[in-house]
């Protein structure tokens, strides 16, 4: 796909919020595991990026616990998955943090896969969209919650053009694992 004029091919950069943790008492909340519905959650996250064309080229994710078994899980329902980068920055950062750490992406990496945590992903989404169709934005506004997935794209030469305003929140869903059939 073309930009505007022919130019530069789109980006993408695909948020994933971690799925839902649990809260064990006494745990550190950076080790906080996956819950049994993040257990279900983020696998279904996998599939509905794989169903959307979605994979990434790359993944960049929290050290948290909980991100980490987000991307584990997620990952593990592709054929191929990309290499992932831990990054520590990405635990509570702000709009400003994850976009310098977005920024430092190298440019041949065309689709960015961003796993981490409200409410900076959130956060990062509304102040990337310029626009989106139908009511994406709105959906993004009212709840980002775990599991949940916001695709931004954008014409640029690299990841340091991503800026404020200039992507287009192409789709936003939160994909639910079912429970297992009780036996």
């Amino acid at each position: 796909m073309n930009g505007p004029g022919g130019g530069t091919p789109a980006r993408r950069l695909v948020v994933l919020r971690h799925a839902k943790s649990a809260w064990p008492e006494g745990v550190p909340d950076h080790e906080r595991p996956l819950a049994p519905r993040g257990r279900r959650d983020a696998p279904a996250a996998g599939r509905a990026l794989a169903e959307a064309g979605c994979v990434p080229d790359l993944a960049l994710c929290s050290t948290a616990a909980r991100a980490r078994g987000t991307w584990e899980l997620a990952a593990a329902e592709w054929d191929t998955p990309p290499p992932v980068r831990l990054d520590p920055r990405l635990y509570g950062a702000d709009v400003r943090e994850l976009l310098e750490v977005v920024h430092e992406t190298p440019a041949e990496v065309g689709t960015l896969l961003l796993v981490g945590h409200n409410p900076g992903l959130e956060e990062l989404v509304l102040d990337l969209a310029g626009d989106g169709p139908g009511g994406a934005l709105d959906e993004v506004r009212t709840k980002f919650p775990t599991s949940a997935i916001a695709v931004l794209a954008w014409y640029g030469t690299d990841w340091r053009s991503l800026a404020p305003g200039t992507a287009l929140l192409t789709s936003a869903t939160v994909p639910r694992g079912r429970k297992p059939l009780e036996g």
